[in-house]
């Protein structure tokens, strides 16, 4: 079979790594914390994806300024306050890297994560070395702006035709459309399937590694 794709582009967090609850906790606790309506769970999960200041700007629309940068700073201190490790990505997902780049794919990251959020992430879980290139929300613009994947199509000199996003969120399957670029979804991250569908990804995918029966 002929292959489709030369360049997949992965979101990280409840795509790669298993990381959607506790991030969901910390965005609540911050709330907490400071004495503000803290939201559902699922509202937490529906702007992971986002950058975080993005995220905090939407879950607490009535905290000024001020209060938003504190919320923001809480909710990192919560996240940090955990010691990832190689076990918090999705079962199978490194073997699943390793394929991939073994059969010639460049793999990369496009993140809502900072760059130093990223960079703990790829240390913890010894996955750096297996992509070309990275984008964070912190570098370039909040996803669905394709930016971030036009800096790396551009980096790469991969026609757009040939690249595919894997991502878990609406914002990613927005950003693939706004890039021109194809699209998988997975459910096992910060939205269902009855949310990821109606923006027409090829395919909704229960788990990250399935992708080896699609590619």
């Amino acid at each position: 079979m002929l292959r489709r794709f030369d360049l997949i582009i992965f979101d990280w967090d409840g795509t790669l790594m298993d990381s959607i609850d506790w991030i969901s906790r910390c965005l609540q606790n911050a709330g907490l914390d400071y004495n503000c309506q803290v939201p559902e769970t699922q509202a937490t999960k529906n702007v992971i994806g986002l950058s975080a200041i993005k995220a905090i700007s939407q879950l607490y629309p009535d905290a000024d300024s001020q209060l938003q940068s504190q919320l923001l700073n809480r909710y990192r201190e919560y996240y940090l306050s955990r010691q990832l490790n190689p076990d918090d990505l999705f079962p199978g997902v490194k073997e699943m890297l390793l394929k991939l780049k073994a059969d010639g794919y460049l793999l990369a990251v496009a993140t809502g994560k900072t760059r130093a959020g990223l960079q703990d992430a790829l240390t913890a879980t010894q996955t750096e070395d297996l992509f070309c290139i990275t984008r964070c929300a912190d570098e370039t613009l909040s996803k669905p702006d394709p930016k971030m994947l036009l800096d790396i199509i551009e980096q790469t000199q991969i026609s757009k035709e040939r690249c595919l996003m894997v991502g878990d969120s609406i914002f990613d399957l927005q950003m693939a459309q706004n890039a021109q670029i194809s699209a998988i979804a997975v459910t096992c991250g910060a939205q269902p399937a009855e949310l990821l569908k109606p923006l027409e990804p090829l395919l909704c995918l229960d788990q990250p590694t399935e992708l080896l029966n699609f590619i």
